[in-house]
């Protein structure tokens, strides 16, 4: 009797920003917190399973560093239905980053966070991004809006893609914000992506007037093709602001057009994240 190879799961939804862990791993040198619950893989799954997203992506925790192998060891229990996106040293070697494609990742993260900007002129950063560019992969940027500017467009300059955490991280009032304006502005390179993701880590409300106000300023900048949706959970420090199925709805309050939506949840990710 012939095998036949399973056929790929249809895509009906990409989370493209949530997290895995358990207490007791080792910690990064460095860290603003460490979670005392475990957010595992079984249960993520499930809550994707409930909600009817088909695809993921896993992004390192910071507190976790650039030991990605809890991460890698998900990625290897589900090879189809996930992505990864590590934390790594800027001097990581070649045939290491190749092995990381291999296993699904396909993007490294910057969570800059409460820490030093590097001199990304450096020429173990501008080797870093020639490798990252070489895999087709992308820079996701975590920081505050003012420093996108800088940061962002060093990314930029080294010829990344570029996806940006969290919507920019604005202040209370995007409108006025001169780095989520840059954020907008840098549309026009066509290698910004922007996760409409963890409102809550910008204003308390994620279905606030704030947080719809920048969701359609994105929009407008940078089109469903450069926009992605996150859960971010387990929430980290805000659980109690947040679940999964408030995320979701969050999502429809920001952006009411089904045709959009659907870009965002599954054209966009799946480009990007390779699923498709």
């Amino acid at each position: 009797m012939s095998s036949m190879r399973a056929m790929p799961e249809p895509i009906t939804a990409v989370d493209s920003h949530a997290h895995v862990f358990r207490r007791g791993l080792p910690l990064a040198p460095v860290h603003r917190h460490a979670p005392d619950y475990d957010a595992l893989l079984p249960d993520y799954l499930a809550l994707l399973d409930a909600q009817a997203v088909s695809h993921a992506v896993l992004v390192q925790p910071s507190f976790l560093g650039t030991d990605n192998s809890f991460l890698l060891d998900a990625l290897r229990a589900c090879p189809e239905r996930l992505r990864g996106v590590v934390i790594v040293e800027p001097s990581i070697g070649e045939n290491e980053l190749a092995a990381l494609d291999r296993q699904g990742v396909c993007g490294i993260r910057l969570n800059l966070v409460g820490l030093p900007i590097p001199d990304f002129a450096r020429a173990e950063w501008q080797r870093l991004f020639e490798r990252v560019r070489a895999l087709d992969w992308h820079v996701e940027l975590h920081r505050e809006s003012h420093d996108l500017p800088l940061v962002g467009q060093s990314i930029l300059d080294a010829g990344c893609k570029l996806v940006v955490d969290h919507f920019g991280r604005p202040g209370p009032a995007p409108g006025d914000d001169e780095g989520f304006a840059w954020l907008l502005r840098s549309a026009s390179t066509g290698r910004v992506w922007v996760k409409l993701s963890a409102a809550y880590r910008n204003w308390p409300d994620q279905r606030s007037s704030a947080a719809r106000a920048a969701a359609q300023a994105l929009l407008q900048a940078l089109g469903a093709g450069r926009l992605l949706w996150g859960s971010d959970w387990p929430h980290t420090q805000h659980q109690d602001l947040a679940d999964y199925g408030s995320t979701q709805a969050a999502l429809a309050d920001w952006v009411p057009d089904a045709e959009a939506r659907r870009r965002i949840l599954v054209d966009t990710p799946a480009a990007l994240f390779r699923f498709a």
